[in-house]
Parts: structure tokens; sequence; C-alpha cells
């Protein structure tokens, strides 16, 4: 029988915006908090509400632990549209362009960049 190796390196869950639809707000944080505590690197394609995101960093704080659940580090790549845009976008029913949010274990991820085209990231391994 042959034996599997082991993987080493970095685990990316890339969560679709159809996913997220699904859960309620709890949900949501939960397979966040899930995945990140297993060392993952959370992608979301739509992001979290501000309310959303609001809970997720009240209910991190209430499980970081010194000993262990150091807590997260998060990053939201808003879309740029020009000025007045959204609110023209929202009037004719049209949909404004997803944000991207990047969630990691605060004690692997650190975010180098950011900007309103880019996220530069560094992701060290355990």
């Amino acid at each position: 029988m042959q034996k599997l190796k082991q993987k080493t390196g970095i685990q990316i869950d890339l969560i679709s915006s159809q996913k997220m639809d699904e859960l309620t707000t709890m949900e949501k944080i939960r397979m966040i908090l899930d995945g990140v505590r297993s060392d993952k690197i959370v992608i979301l394609e739509t992001g979290l509400s501000p309310d959303e995101e609001s809970k997720l960093i009240e209910v991190t704080m209430s499980e970081i632990n010194p000993d262990g659940f150091t807590g997260i580090e998060i990053e939201t790549h808003l879309p740029t549209t020009p000025s007045g845009s959204a609110f023209i976008n929202k009037l004719m029913g049209r949909r404004t362009p997803s944000k991207l949010t990047v969630i990691g274990p605060a004690n692997r991820i650190e975010t180098l960049h950011k900007d309103e085209k880019l996220i530069t990231t560094f992701i060290s391994q355990s």
C-alpha cells in the first residue's frame, strides 16, 4: 500500500458569494473563525456587511486566548467607483461591484501594502 505524503503549506478557502448568501450572520462568522482557527486563509468573494464585520470582530475578541487563538487579521478591498456612480447604480437597480475580503490568523498574516487596486500580504508558515 502506497503511503500518502503529508502536504505542507498554506490552505486557502475561496468562498463564493452564493455560499455566503445561503448563511446567516452567525453561520458566516463561525465558518470564518473555524477556518482561521485551523490555520487557513479565508477569502470572501463579496466580503461582509459592516454589521457582520463588527460582529466578527466582537466574537473574535471574546475568543482570543493568549495560549491559543491569537485573533484574526482582516483586509477588505473595496471597488473604486467614479464619484456618484454607486448612487446611480443603486437608483437604476444595477448591482454594485463586490468587495474582496481576506481573513487569516493574526500570527500568520501581515498586510504589507493596501491601496484601491491591490492588497499585498505576507503569509508565514507556522
